[in-house]
């Protein structure tokens, strides 16, 4: 982008840029998974599901402008990255700046957080404050976690099995097996995002030194890493089915396949540039996967 470019561009659109909106999806998706179970039993409240989807899509946003700044101290964004923008590799913003921006961002999702501390109890604020801490330790600290490879585990963890649970507890005081269960799909589903995302960026990485799983298993391994977490998140539903912990019309979710499809696709025959195009269509896939399954529980009830 060209110094005049820049000039050009104003500050609410340049902020924009490094929210990254089309990450936001992903981040939605477990919230919506819990909020559909909360629904099937009967105790969905709209309060709560609320406020857990403003701490959910403020930290994924964090995360980003996190991600922004450390990985531009670090060397890691250079002029060969294959990714979308970043504002502060790209002089749009100082460093300084975009700092500020994440604490105010962290410090937004914390007060919807105490919110929902105030309705289940303290346990709330050490899973919020773990979340931010993994936000920020992702690339930034002295042990950047991203760095060691320790990205996807984050991922499933924090938007799968915290973002699902943590949604249906806020509103039910309570886990059940299906809030359980449900949770791997979708962290499933959002892990194989940032597998997209280190493969595109895997040479990049590896100059860098940043040694993400994608380097550590190579082309071929993170491909195989994505179609796994795609395909058990997508066989995992029978399973429950015959298990009765999830209804049968809960297979809707399959409608989603498609997507999870095209964007396969583009995972196995492009590199670089070409897989941002799949890190938007697996978003939109996870999105979908959870929407698809409320509507099940929905005709089934």
């Amino acid at each position: 982008m060209s110094a005049q470019e820049n000039r050009a561009m104003n500050v609410w659109q340049i902020w924009w840029l490094a929210i990254r909106p089309r990450t936001l999806p992903a981040a939605a998706a477990g919230v919506v998974m819990g909020s559909a179970l909360a629904w099937a039993d009967g105790s969905f409240q709209p309060g709560p599901a609320l406020a857990a989807l403003c701490v959910a899509l403020l930290l994924q946003i964090g995360s980003n402008v996190a991600n922004d700044v450390y990985d531009f101290e670090r060397g890691t964004d250079t002029s060969e990255r294959q990714g979308p923008l970043r504002v502060t590799q790209a002089g749009l913003l100082p460093a300084a700046q975009v700092k500020r921006g994440m604490w105010i961002i962290f410090a937004l999702a914390a007060m919807f957080g105490l919110y929902l501390a105030f309705l289940r109890g303290w346990v709330v604020v050490f899973i919020g404050l773990a979340a931010i801490l993994s936000a920020i330790a992702y690339t930034g600290g002295p042990f950047p976690l991203g760095y060691y490879g320790l990205g996807d585990i984050l991922v499933f963890i924090f938007f799968g099995l915290v973002a699902v649970t943590g949604t249906y507890f806020a509103q039910v005081g309570s886990v059940s097996a299906a809030a359980g269960w449900m949770s791997v799909p979708v962290g499933l589903i959002v892990t194989a995002i940032l597998v997209v995302n280190n493969l595109r960026d895997i040479e990049n990485d590896r100059k860098a030194g940043k040694h993400t799983l994608a380097v550590r298993l190579g082309v071929r391994g993170a491909r195989i890493e994505f179609l796994s977490c795609m395909l058990i998140a997508f066989a995992i539903l029978p399973v429950l089915i015959l298990l009765n912990i999830v209804p049968a019309l809960s297979l809707l979710a399959w409608l989603s396949i498609p997507l999870a499809w095209k964007t396969l696709r583009v995972v196995f025959t492009q590199q670089g540039r070409p897989l941002n195009a799949a890190l938007a269509g697996t978003g939109q896939t996870a999105l979908a996967y959870s929407l698809l399954f409320w509507l099940g529980l929905f005709l089934a009830t």
